[in-house]
Formats: C-alpha cells, structure tokens, sequence
C-alpha cells in the first residue's frame, strides 16, 4: 500500500481489522529452525555468514525498523538465511494486507491465460451495465493499474477520518458482507485510464469478476469453494505455498486486496515465482507476457505495474516507494501495510521477505536497510 501520510490513522485502522480479524497480532505456531532470534544462514552463501547476520540483526534489533517478526532471504532460488522473532517460526501464517493484491493480480492472468478472461475488453460486472453508464468502459487493465476513475479513498486523508474511508468502510464495517457490492457501486470520479488512485476495493472487484467465471452460482459456499479450489490447483499448489488461506467474506468473495495468510517461507516462493517469470521448477504456469505485464510501469504511475510496486520514481511530488536509485530499476515488490513485503532483485537472483508491524509513515529505515542488504549481493 502507499506510503499515505498516517498519524493516529494506521493505529485506528489496525484496531479495526484486530478486532474483526484478530490479524493485527497473528498468534504464532511454530518455533524457528535456529532457535527464536537466531539467525539461520547456510554455510555456502555467496556472502559471508558474518556480514549477511549483520545486514539481517537491525530488522530484529533496531528499534527504527520497529517490529520484524519474520525475514526470509532466498537466493538464487534456495533460502539461504531466516530469522524470526520470539514466538514466530517457519510455520507461523502472517498476514499478507495489500501483498494480496499482487496474488490476485497472479491469478487473473492465469484467468487470462486460460481464455476466460480479456484484458482489454469492458470488465464483465453487471452493475456498470446499464445505458449510458461510464463504468462499462472500465477494463481489467484499468483495475490492474489501479486507473478504473471509481470514486475512492483508501485511507483518513484530509478531512476524511479512518472511520469514513473506503477501504475500513469495504472490509470492516458497512461493506464486510458484500465488499463487491460496496466496491462495484462506486461512481466515476474520472475517465477510466486516466488517473491512478490506489483503491483495494479494485483488488475486490477483480476477486468478484474471476469468481464468477468460476461460477454463475450466488451461493456464498459456492462462490468460496469454487475461487479456493482454483487458487489452489493453479498457483499455491504448484508453487508449493501449502500454508496459504486467503480470507473470504459473507458473499464468498475473496478478500483480493488485503487478506492472504502465509508463512514467511511461502511468500518467498511467490517473491521467486515472479522472479522466474512465471515458471516453477521448469513448468511455464504463467505466460511470460503476464509478469512483463506486472512489472511494465502504468501509464499513470511510473512506480506501480499491474497490482505490483516498482522501483522506479514518482512524479508530481507523490511520495517515493521502494528505493529508486539506491538498488536497480528492475527491483519490484509486493508490499502490504504495516510493512510487509516480499521485494525482489532480478539482478542479484534475490527475493527477501520481511513481515511484521511497521506504522506505514515510518518505513524509511526499513528501506534503507533493505538497501544495505540487496547490495551484499553479486549481481548477474
């Protein structure tokens, strides 16, 4: 999620989905393969074991970076170091927030893939269906991009507060049982392609519209049953993300933009799925086309692809995301508030996954050492 200027409203938010999700403080199950606040590095890194425990100590020990409750270091396709916080482990499901998004994104080009789906065509929801209705030109690329024109507030800014956002709004309060239809109702506040605002209500939108290619059936169960089982045996299967359960609410909508839970390890092995252009020990499960689709800057926003964060920088004084110019232009990331991230490096064959709780305004020094960290490593 972007960096919106938080004061009380990222702690209020958190309230919110703690007590209608008990998310905020994910219980932990299992211990770590090294022992609680160990660091576990192999003995064949490419970077010494001394100066990779020592890029990795300050997500756990610096209170600048607040509270790292899991960091995963794959390389070259093997983790080669981890590290948990007491009471976490390698079995230990944490939740994703908007690094769903870049799942969901994942599972509508396999839509695409499979002929079900166009991406350029009008997004097939009813409710823009009817004549003279702006949104019927709204397409699965504008979604993807973040640049549908539906009216949207993410988060408390300006004189909106926490509790009149969109997105608590959609998930926890007014919209929970149905968050498509919260999000589908939303009238046009621009022209679809023409500006980016960063909306999870998009993200829920595209749950819906695969869910019913799925499936014509309005049964919750059904709807539910019929996108797990297709999330299942496409992506979390093959990639071996056994620990993954994205939330789903009253409607049977999955929760798209906001609501993954997995281990550490897991989102790894999604970090490298997208690393390796869509393909899992040998086996293209996802076009090529698709994942340079994901990470081609938008036309609106040169630092966003579809539903995934680049390393690039924003214009028009936006607030910067990731690190463009401290590590290389082709980083990309999927990123979740109070900082989670799965962040990977092409160049150096890297993905790092760190999850924890990190009030989104003061995710600098986070930043920084995940520069320090990316640059012990070799590139090519």
């Amino acid at each position: 999620m972007p960096r919106n200027k938080f004061t009380t409203a990222a702690t209020a938010f958190c309230a919110i989905a703690s007590i209608a999700l008990g998310s905020c403080a994910q219980e932990p199950t299992a211990k770590a393969a090294a022992g609680p606040g160990e660091t576990y590095i192999v003995d064949d890194a490419v970077v010494s074991k001394d100066r990779l425990a020592a890029a990795i100590a300050p997500f756990f020990e610096d209170p600048a970076l607040s509270e790292t409750r899991a960091l995963v270091v794959m390389q070259g396709g093997r983790v080669i170091a981890e590290r948990y916080a007491p009471g976490y482990g390698p079995d230990t499901r944490l939740i994703s927030w908007s690094m769903a998004k870049s799942v969901t994104a994942t599972l509508v080009g396999l839509m695409v893939a499979d002929g079900r789906l166009a991406l350029d065509e009008p997004a097939p929801v009813p409710e823009w269906q009817t004549p003279r209705d702006g949104r019927a030109a709204i397409t699965l690329r504008h979604l993807l991009h973040m640049s549908s024109g539906l009216d949207h507030t993410e988060m408390a800014e300006g004189e909106v507060e926490i509790f009149d956002a969109d997105t608590p709004r959609m998930l926890f309060l007014d919209g929970r049982e149905n968050v498509a239809r919260y999000a589908e109702t939303r009238p046009l506040e621009a022209d679809p392609g023409k500006k980016f605002e960063y909306s999870s209500a998009t993200s829920n939108i595209l749950a819906d519209i695969m869910t019913r290619s799925l499936t014509e059936s309005k049964d919750p169960e059904v709807r539910r049953d019929a996108m797990l089982e297709y999330a299942r045996g496409r992506l979390f299967e093959p990639l071996g993300m056994t620990s993954a359960v994205p939330q789903f609410d009253r409607n049977g909508t999955m929760l798209g933009g906001s609501m993954i839970h997995a281990t550490a390890r897991d989102w790894a092995k999604f970090g490298e799925f997208l690393r390796n252009n869509g393909s899992v020990r040998a086996a293209q499960l996802l076009p090529t086309s698709w994942t340079r689709f994901m990470k081609t800057p938008s036309r609106n926003d040169n630092s966003y692809g579809a539903h995934i964060w680049l390393n690039r920088p924003r214009a028009n004084g936006q607030d910067q995301v990731l690190f463009p110019g401290k590590a290389p232009s082709d980083v990309f990331a999927a990123l979740g508030h109070l900082g989670q991230f799965v962040i990977v490096s092409p160049q150096h064959r890297l993905t790092i996954v760190r999850l924890g709780k990190t009030p989104d305004d003061k995710l600098d020094p986070l930043d920084d050492q995940f520069v320090k960290l990316i640059a012990l490593f070799p590139r090519g």
